[in-house]
């Protein structure tokens, strides 16, 4: 299961009663964020984030309500016991930014391990069970939006473990791809009891761009999308593309043809004081469309 939560939902700057966008999500214990805009400790804490379980930070760019509150979260995650390291992914720039920022942060009781995307390609980092996947975007910065894909393990099936007489407590170990030994020095092997793969689930996190046709491709068959509706007014459509953003047929659209199961709105601008009242026209583009609001969670 993949616990996705947005603890902020805001751009350009925090409201009172809305922080700067981010994305949280949890996996067995251990946490993604994207981006960290001013105050997204507190955003955390009230969206019940556990600070303590953090260990990557994808940055989608460098303007201050995407990275401003970096010093703040870095200062409470040592205040919360943190002591191992804390991996931090942006484009090109990522070492100047952090440099500069953690001058009012500078002694940490972890390491902080950058890796910084220098390339302008689309492109993938890999680890054992996750893969995050990032794509250039086209705003007034380098700006990448993030795809993560958590692997799966396959179906274990209990019934054929049943009938090859396996005792109960080897069931883990053959679920996570061990070959096992039974008293009868039988050996049994995953795929006797396993059932297949089963698809990744994936997030894609897109957000501080005009809309691109390389959005789809890249953002297709995610389980969840979220992405950016600066506006829900289709008039403000050439307002918004001037400064880089999407309004909200535009995110509707795209969810539509990359075929995701769902669409959550975010990164609001300020003036857009009630962003429900213009969802109609996004769900009648993409009927399974939500407009984001802090702390909004779901399970997949």
């Amino acid at each position: 299961m993949l616990d996705v939560c947005l603890p902020g939902t805001g751009g350009m700057m925090p409201l009172p009663d809305r922080w700067l966008s981010c994305c949280w999500l949890e996996y067995q214990g251990r946490a993604l964020l994207i981006d960290c805009g001013e105050g997204t400790q507190i955003a955390l804490r009230e969206a019940d984030c556990k600070l303590s379980r953090l260990e990557v930070l994808l940055l989608t760019h460098y303007h201050a309500d995407h990275i401003a509150g970096l010093p703040g979260l870095l200062l409470t995650l040592g205040n919360h016991g943190k002591t191992t390291p804390l991996t931090l992914i942006g484009p090109k720039g990522l070492q100047a930014v952090v440099s500069a920022l953690t001058i009012i942060a500078p002694a940490l009781p972890y390491r902080l391990e950058l890796i910084e995307i220098k390339n302008d390609a689309e492109g993938c980092l890999e680890a054992e069970d996750i893969a995050v996947s990032y794509l250039p975007l086209q705003h007034s910065t380098r700006c990448l939006g993030y795809k993560v894909s958590l692997r799966r393990k396959p179906v274990f099936n209990p019934e054929k473990a049943q009938r090859l007489g396996i005792p109960k407590p080897l069931y883990k170990h053959l679920h996570a791809g061990e070959t096992v030994t039974l008293e009868d020095g039988r050996q049994i092997t995953p795929d006797q009891v396993l059932d297949g793969a089963r698809k990744p689930l994936t997030v894609c996190y897109i957000t501080d761009s005009v809309y691109t046709e390389s959005m789809a491709a890249f953002a297709a068959g995610a389980d969840l999308l979220i992405c950016e509706g600066m506006y829900g007014d289709e008039e403000l459509r050439g307002k918004t593309e001037d400064k880089g953003h999407m309004v909200f047929g535009d995110a509707a659209r795209l969810a539509a043809g990359a075929k995701v199961g769902k669409l959550w709105l975010t990164h609001f601008s300020p003036a857009l004081k009630d962003p429900a009242a213009y969802l109609p026209g996004a769900k009648a583009i993409f009927e399974n469309t939500a407009v984001g609001y802090d702390g909004i969670k779901i399970n997949l």
